[in-house]
């Protein structure tokens, strides 16, 4: 048999499973363009198996590391993005931090089966939450002022080892390229320090982080290195900004993978990738157009739509911005002025999904919109999930919910510089720190749902019914 079991918990197949959360880390540069770049990564790959992981919908870090980790869809769990409507009036939001995860997550199975666990920066973990073993939260937390560790005293430890800790890197929409970039290295070398630092001074058997830095360098550099981005100009200073931090983080990945004995398993993985960002649909804007929503004002300058009067009686759907749209139908009996008799509210559906397919670029040509009714995409729709899902351009262009944008397309940023949208395709390495790998090769494309079921048979543990992925072995 693979497994035995001794005692009241498993032996496992490996004595300790180390996951590498790089957020945003996109499959073209890891697997193609720079993998003879990243040592590290390059050798993982080569003794090990990989494939690219297909994100959820919305491919975005809130929901998908709770996915990845829970093996549940957005749907199930509730949420759908950073924030969520929490009932069904025109102003209640809810950021969704820990309190709103009600289901198990790795840590869960595995604290509760006897193994020590170390969680580090996964999002979602703020507040933090006890657990078998030490847990630091996520960039969600509000400052360090906070209390974002388990137990409560393991942050005087987390302060001096890294001297003074940084949650996340503060002002990524900048057009200060170089202090940004300095915030990005800081940011990423504390959490990484004291990663090590845990990974050598606790008895764990599962470890886990999540590292921000890869995404917050993408959102602001990408622009620089991509010839196929609309502003790249050759030769510019920071061409090789994000090639230089991936080799950054390679060799951080390297004093971890030291700090572990050669049979550790090791699974590196980001939730979503990221691409070029052509532009910004400015979803509002087509509203108000098509005639669905109605401003009691119009704004003179670019105003974000929480901030400007709404004639809610002549209103029929407003949206949401962000890297992709969210629309919401103001239904009679369901809204505080809901205008759609639920009678017409599939009808209303139906021509917004035709209308949103069919907006085109600049130039006429059409981008290639989708938009998704939540009950056709999830296994069940719990929360207020908005009424339809959108992608302008398959996430070529991000959802722009501002009004006075003075047109329908944009290429600035309503919430400040940003040079990339999120990706369907994250990374999936599965490997050792130097022992032979259970899976070898280039893989199909995994689920992010497998991540959770397949980690858990590796280790010996069962596999929960009702998970919305497989185990891989």
């Amino acid at each position: 048999m693979l497994f035995a079991r001794h005692s009241s918990r498993a032996l496992m197949a490996f004595p300790k499973l180390l996951v590498v959360g790089l957020d945003s880390a996109a499959p073209a540069l890891v697997f193609d363009r720079w993998r003879g770049a990243l040592p590290t990564l390059a050798d993982l790959i080569a003794r090990g198996a990989h494939a690219r992981l297909r994100s959820t919908n919305p491919p975005i870090t809130v929901p998908a590391w709770t996915a990845m980790v829970s093996s549940h869809d957005p749907g199930e769990l509730g949420f759908y993005g950073f924030r969520n409507r929490k009932d069904h009036s025109y102003d209640g939001y809810a950021f969704a931090n820990s309190a709103l995860v009600r289901v198990p997550r790795l840590w869960d199975w595995l604290g509760a089966a006897g193994l020590h666990c170390l969680v580090l920066g996964v999002p979602q973990t703020y507040p933090p939450s006890p657990l078998n073993g030490e847990m630091v939260s996520c960039f969600l937390t509000p400052s360090t002022g906070s209390a974002y560790t388990y137990p409560p005293d393991l942050k005087a430890e987390v302060e001096r080892v890294t001297d003074g800790y940084v949650l996340d890197v503060e002002d990524f929409r900048t057009a200060d390229k170089a202090g940004l970039l300095e915030r990005v290295y800081r940011k990423t070398e504390k959490h990484l320090t004291l990663a090590k630092h845990l990974v050598r001074t606790r008895p764990w058997d599962f470890c886990m982080l999540v590292e921000m830095g890869v995404d917050r360098i993408h959102h602001g550099f990408w622009s620089y290195m991509d010839p196929a981005h609309h502003r790249y100009e050759r030769g510019n200073p920071f061409e090789s900004a994000i090639l230089d931090y991936y080799r950054y983080v390679d060799r951080e990945l390297a004093e971890l993978l030291a700090a572990c004995p050669s049979d550790t398993l090791v699974a590196v993985v980001s939730d979503h990738g990221a691409k070029k960002m052509d532009g910004g649909i400015c979803f509002n804007e087509w509203l108000i157009r098509e005639g669905y929503l109605k401003l009691a004002t119009t704004p003179a300058k670019p105003t974000p739509i929480g901030r400007v009067p709404i004639d809610w009686g002549a209103t029929r759907a407003w949206g949401d911005g962000g890297y992709y749209g969210r629309c919401f139908l103001n239904v009679r009996g369901r809204e505080p002025s809901g205008t759609i008799d639920p009678a017409d509210y599939e009808r209303v559906r139906s021509d917004l999904i035709a209308g949103i397919e069919a907006i085109p670029d600049p130039a006429g040509r059409n981008i290639g919109s989708t938009a998704y009714r939540p009950e056709d995409i999830y296994r069940a729709v719990n929360g207020v999930a908005p009424d339809l899902i959108v992608y302008f351009g398959d996430l070529d262009w991000r959802s722009v919910g501002a009004v006075g944008m003075g047109g329908i397309h944009t290429f600035d940023n309503d919430t400040g510089p940003d040079e990339a949208n999120h990706d369907w395709y994250g990374i999936f390495v599965l490997s050792t720190a130097g022992a032979p790998a259970p899976l070898r090769g280039a893989l199909p494309d995994v689920s992010i749902y497998d991540v959770a079921p397949t980690l858990l048979r590796l280790l010996g543990q069962p596999v929960p019914a009702g998970l919305a992925g497989r185990p891989l072995v």
